[in-house]
């Protein structure tokens, strides 16, 4: 052990992770090849083989920077949305120093974590009042609560073409029930009328829920009611849009429309198409916000104080106009088709320079939102496809993604695919030096 430990390939993975990491990941790997070898296989035992498995084991660990060449924008596995600038500073300076975070600078005393985003949320969107919680699915389920609270036998009324899953097998009813509240579904899979609610609204209705299906879409033979249509009805509207659209982009319904159109709450996520934070965001009637905030659930979904920042910065660019200019998110799917080919094929210029023996060219690619947002929409884009002189794509694929940092792209037709349109700007460099790392 102490003599793998002092090989030069040894050192390079102490240098970058640590002596006690670094010896870990050598013992387990030593340990791998044993139970392999007793188990009746012939793996390669070799000094270099050991260093090398506990290599492939400790660059698995840890949460790492990522380049994302996928083509999907809010790509959940690899963290959805990047912060801007702007947002990254003051993240930063929220954690590197003392803020006014909960303290009135005018009145020297006790101040409101939520003074600070509310306001720009309420000239954003219309509505109000705000709250700001960890997740969209924390904000609904907290919209919810507060509606119920307290009243024996409550229901709230939901089309069965709303009743959704999301990410990691969560189900909105499994979530929702969690409130208190039953969920008396109306309608059908495909189609939901406005006479289907008004039959279901009896003494015990305390809310219509209204979920926009973000990730899926429903063609042909369907129909759906209006938000508009749902609040002339009396109860409580609670709008989930999920992925709080505050420009325009395709169909997505906007968070000011919904608050428009008469929804006493709107719920919709920080980190999709904001382009911030991962948060979850309610808008709307001040009775119902403020009773969503005094309810005993507020406290374990609240924020903290760095998720706040960058929000209120990401906010602030809305404001100010430039939010297609200043948040990645944005910036990628609002790019020129042009300016993307443009990207590409300079990269690929650049690549055969750094690997002549490598097959690259420049195709027209399919980006997509991701995220759980726009399901149906195509975002035209381009790629660059590669293959080495082993002709295998997923073996190019598995070498991108074990270098520092890992390039994922995806594999089709007999290529490696990197789509430049979700490439940051700091990506070719990091492209360049894996394909050399990995092919030169």
């Amino acid at each position: 052990m102490d003599a793998v430990l002092r090989a030069p390939a040894a050192k390079v993975l102490i240098s970058r992770y640590g002596t006690k990491a670094a010896a870990a990941a050598i013992r387990e790997a030593v340990g791998r090849t044993r139970q392999e070898i007793l188990a009746g296989g012939e793996p390669e035992a070799s000094e270099e083989a050991v260093i090398a498995s506990a290599s492939k084991l400790l660059s698995g660990r840890g949460l790492r920077r990522v380049v994302n060449a996928t083509g999907v924008v809010l790509h959940t596995n690899l963290g959805r949305s990047v912060l801007s600038e702007r947002a990254v500073e003051a993240a930063v300076a929220a954690a590197t120093s003392y803020s006014n975070l909960e303290y009135d600078l005018a009145a020297g005393e006790r101040g409101s974590r939520y003074d600070h985003a509310v306001p720009l949320l309420k000239e954003l969107t219309g509505a109000e009042d705000a709250l700001v919680v960890n997740n969209c699915a924390g904000a609904t389920l907290l919209a919810l609560s507060a509606v119920v609270a307290g009243v024996p036998d409550a229901e709230v009324v939901v089309s069965r073409g709303q009743l959704i899953e999301i990410g990691g097998g969560f189900r909105i009813p499994e979530v929702l029930a969690l409130s208190g509240a039953r969920l008396r579904e109306v309608g059908t899979t495909n189609r939901t009328r406005l006479s289907d609610y008004e039959r279901a609204i009896n003494e015990n209705t305390r809310a219509i829920l209204w979920v926009h299906p973000s990730n899926f879409g429903v063609v042909g033979f369907s129909e759906s009611v209006r938000v508009a249509e749902l609040s002339a009805l009396g109860p409580p509207v609670v709008a989930d849009v999920g992925s709080g659209a505050l420009l325009p982009i395709s169909d997505e319904p906007q968070v000011e429309a919904m608050v428009r159109h008469g929804a006493a709450l709107t719920t919709f996520s920080g980190d999709k198409l904001l382009g911030g934070p991962q948060a979850g965001i309610a808008v709307g009637g001040s009775r119902w916000i403020s009773a969503m905030r005094r309810h005993p659930l507020a406290r374990a979904l609240r924020t903290d104080k760095l998720c706040l920042a960058a929000l209120e910065a990401t906010l602030t660019a809305y404001l100010e106009g430039t939010a297609k200019e200043e948040l990645p998110t944005l910036k990628m799917l609002h790019a020129p088709g042009e300016e993307v080919k443009g990207r590409a094929d300079l990269l690929a210029e650049r690549l055969v320079q750094t690997v002549p023996n490598l097959v690259v060219d420049v195709a027209p690619s399919v980006a997509r939102s991701g995220g759980g947002t726009l399901p149906l929409y195509e975002i035209p884009s381009y790629a660059v496809r590669l293959v080495d002189e082993t002709g295998d794509p997923d073996a190019l694929a598995e070498k991108l993604r074990s270098t520092d940092p890992p390039v994922v792209g995806r594999v089709g037709e007999g290529r490696l695919w990197l789509d430049v349109r979700t490439l940051l700007d700091e990506d070719e460099e990091a492209i360049l030096n894996a394909v050399g790392v990995s092919l030169g």
